[in-house]
Formats: C-alpha cells, structure tokens, sequence
C-alpha cells in the first residue's frame, strides 16, 4: 500500500469552500448522515454560538470517507462538553467504512483529552458503543409519506384528522415566508410559556441564510391574515424534518398547530417528499403524545457519551427536577427580558 493510501483524519477549516463542497457531497451520498452532518453547522455553531468546532473528517486518496462534527460548549452552569452536535438533535459520525468511522472517534476522544472536557457526546441514530452510559430519555417521530396528498390525510388517525379538519373548516390559510418576521414572535412566546429560554432571532436568521432553500418557513394564519402558528422546517435529500415551532395563545381553538403540521406534510408530498421527520421528543411529554395522535410510532434515539470528569450524564433539560423553580421563575418574567436575556443562557445548553 502506498503512502497515499493511507486513511487520514483532517479538520475542515472554516472557510475553506472547497473542501465544504466536498464534505457536503459526502454528506449528501452517505446513508448515515443527517442534515446536521452538513458543513453549514460549523459556522452557526462557531459563530452566532461562539463555540470552537472541531469537524472532522477522514479521507484517502483525497477522497472523504467519513465525517464527524463536533462543537466545544463549555458552561460553568452546564458542564464542560464536546458534542455532536450541539444544536442539533442527530449526530455522531457518519461514514462509508468501519475504518474511518473508528478512526474519526478516536480523534474525537483524543480531542476530548486535550480539552479536559468533563464528557463526550454523540447523539447517533443507532447504537455504536453498548460498552459507553447512554441517554434513553429522548425518541425520534419518523414516517414515510404516501405519494397521494388525500392519502396522506387518510393515514392520520380519525381523532387527529378532525382536528386538522377543524382547522380547513375554520378557514385557515398558509404561506411560505422569506423571514423569521412572523415566526420568531410566535416561536419566542411559545417558550416563554413552556418557562424555557429562547434561542435568539439572530440563530434563526443565519440558518436561512446558511442553508438557503433548504431552510424553510411556513406560516399560518387566520381568515383575516392574523399569524397564529409557525414552523421552521429541515429539507435534507428526500426528507422534511420540523424542527422550529410557535404558536399563539389562540392557535389551540382554532387547531392551527394541527393545520400547520398538515399544510408542511400536504406541501411536501406535493413536491415529492418521501419522508416526514416530526424530530426529537422527551418521553412522556405532551410533544411525545401529539405525535403519536399523528400515527407515528417512537424510534429509539441513541445518545452515547464517554465520561471522563465526571460519574453519570447529563440532564440539561426541563425534565430535571433542579430546573423546576427557574422554570417556574421564568414563565413569570417580562417576555422582553426573557428574549434579552434567554440567549446568553440556552448558548450554553448545546
């Protein structure tokens, strides 16, 4: 074997569209990869987060056999972490051979040494270290989409589609916006409400900027053009994954959160979408129970950390019983403050 045949593991340096372009048509090609395995991450977690990313990639040949995003968040609060990928609900690595994909965690882990963090994280679709603690707390909502829109609402189980029905009934409309305008207002009161910090605006506009068509948002509104719910959805390869969502305090009488969910899948299976990824829920919440009104059934995901500094994993999340008082606080704070405020919390929350 010749020297340049060995595999190689490299950092994509910020920047450098070349090999971007190249990491992305990796991405695009792998079975395992997910939208947040695109290279685009790396400037929303370097940038609008500040947090030193380390992404990682090997190659042979100069041709990438593997990709592995990581993101360095470090809190006092929170702990000290390299994850993949912070922000995002998929990650891990993602690669063509079980070389590669060995040889980008072992980086991963040296890296881990080097920063002293207290663990790693790879939140990975499917299990790859049985012998590392792993996070059973969240699932993952996925199914395949009918190619026939009146199908498609078929599928959805009689209670859910009355709902989504009142919704038609009630006159309900929706459209595609080419800003976070209406979005972030709904989006920001929706988790001031739930008593959890709001991601700021500045995020939500550089994921559209970033990622372009790919980044979409719909909105919908009432018979007098009144915005009532929004989401800020994923389009990866043949799939469409929601991952942003506000609603008004009167979305619920009218089912405008059922009719925007089947707006965002009748639109999708028009354009020729085949899979409808309603994303990451807590088990045993209300988010967990809506999906499942929807007939998507729970798909274990697999949150693997390797510990060093520390004996157990992390809950960073409103489930933890420690954060039930701040939750409570925070409900009662001036929305004002709360948006002022919330983003220098939830950076660090990855």
């Amino acid at each position: 074997m010749s020297a340049s045949s060995v595999l190689k593991v490299k950092r994509l340096q910020p920047g450098n569209l070349a090999d971007a372009a190249r990491w992305d048509a990796f991405v695009d090609d792998c079975p395992q990869a997910t939208f947040f395995h695109k290279s685009g991450w790396q400037k929303v977690v370097g940038e609008v987060f500040r947090h030193r990313t380390h992404f990682l990639y090997a190659e042979r040949d100069d041709v990438i056999e593997g990709v592995l995003p990581l993101g360095h968040v470090k809190s006092m609060l929170f702990g000290n972490a390299l994850v993949s990928l912070p922000f995002a609900v998929y990650g891990g690595v993602a690669a063509s051979n079980p070389d590669a994909a060995k040889a980008l965690e072992l980086e991963a882990q040296a890296i881990a040494g080097q920063l002293g963090v207290d663990h790693l994280e790879l939140r990975n679709l499917v299990p790859r270290h049985p012998e590392w603690p792993m996070q059973n707390l969240y699932v993952r909502f996925c199914k395949t989409l009918e190619p026939d829109v009146e199908a498609n609402m078929l599928a959805i189980p009689r209670k859910q589609r009355a709902m989504v029905r009142k919704g038609i009934k009630n006159g309900l409309s929706s459209a595609i916006d080419g800003s976070v305008d209406r979005f972030f207002p709904l989006y920001a009161d929706n988790v001031h409400r739930h008593g959890t910090p709001a991601l700021p605006r500045s995020y939500f506009e550089a994921l559209l900027e970033i990622f372009g068509q790919n980044c979409e948002v719909l909105t919908a509104v009432d018979a007098n053009g009144h915005p009532l719910s929004s989401v800020l959805s994923f389009y990866f390869r043949d799939e469409v994954l929601p991952y942003y969502a506000g609603d008004d305090v009167s979305a619920r009488d009218l089912a405008a959160n059922d009719f925007k969910y089947w707006e965002l899948m009748r639109r999708a299976c028009e354009r020729g979408i085949k899979v409808f990824d309603y994303g990451r829920s807590k088990q045993g919440t209300g988010s967990y129970s809506f999906k499942k009104n929807w007939g998507f059934e729970p798909q274990p995901l697999y949150y693997e950390y390797c510990l060093y500094r520390r004996d157990s994993i992390p809950q960073n999340n409103p489930a933890n019983a420690k954060y039930r008082l701040f939750i409570e606080a925070w409900r009662r704070m001036p929305l004002g403050l709360a948006n002022w405020l919330g983003p220098f919390i939830v950076r660090n929350l990855g």
